[in-house]
């Protein structure tokens, strides 16, 4: 068991800036050591609201994508002291930040990777305003995922994910995409490097102001991430190792 843990939520921001009081309103805070922004590139004003609401913020410009997002605010989280960091989304609302109470006692047990399901009640993401095709998507990329990497997880491409230390260190990450790849090539790694993932539910609101990927990237999103499994086969079974993917 490891009690005195040091979690920081990250809140990854791109124009959030009128969702951002509600966003906050939703971080159960007394979980956190400390709660931090990384803001890619926003043109609507989202770093000065968040330092008016005051968060510590780290930003950066032109736009980096959700990945580089990404990189930037775990580099800073581990390199001043985090064990493990919660990413949290800006808009607060498609990824309840609360399941991070629930995924507590995975943290303590030593897990490596936690991601937030909204399909462990299958009919939850349709109560919830999902719409029919990214419900349909996600289902069967997930089942076909589920085959590929091994992995019993209900739903793989989820924007809530409780990265650790260990998971940092171990990964090439510098070696993946900037945009929105990211979110699966590092749940694919995770298996490939035989890391413990473990699943909490998380609920996700569409009928509250939010942001979402359009339908264009997430057609371009699906076909790579298929790229992805493929380099997955390829290192398991020794025939292609790739920086994604080396030689373990």
């Amino acid at each position: 068991m490891k009690p005195n843990l040091k979690i920081f939520g990250m809140i990854l921001a791109y124009n959030v800036a009128p969702m951002l009081p509600t966003t906050i309103s939703r971080i159960s805070t007394g979980i956190f050591d400390k709660i931090f922004l990384t803001d890619d590139g926003s043109n609507d004003g989202t770093r000065e609201a968040a330092e008016t609401l005051g968060l510590e913020t780290i930003a950066h410009s032109p736009n980096r994508g959700y990945g580089g997002n990404v990189k930037k605010g775990l580099k800073y989280a581990f390199d001043t002291g985090a064990d493990y960091v919660v990413e949290i989304h800006g808009d607060g609302a498609q990824f309840d930040p609360s399941s991070t109470v629930e995924a507590y006692q995975f943290l303590r047990q030593g897990c490596d990777f936690v991601l937030g399901s909204r399909f462990q009640n299958k009919r939850l993401p349709l109560t919830n305003g999902m719409s029919l095709i990214r419900y349909l998507a996600n289902l069967s990329m997930s089942a076909i995922d589920r085959k590929v990497t091994g992995l019993d997880l209900t739903e793989f491409h989820t924007g809530f994910r409780i990265y650790s230390r260990r998971l940092y260190e171990t990964i090439p990450l510098s070696n993946n995409s900037n945009d929105y790849l990211f979110s699966f090539e590092i749940i694919a790694q995770a298996a490939y490097f035989g890391l413990d993932i473990r699943e909490v539910p998380v609920e996700a609101n569409y009928h509250a102001p939010h942001t979402s990927i359009s339908l264009r990237r997430s057609a371009k999103y699906a076909v790579t991430h298929f790229g992805t499994l493929g380099q997955l086969i390829l290192a398991r079974n020794g025939f292609y190792y790739s920086q994604q993917f080396p030689q373990l």
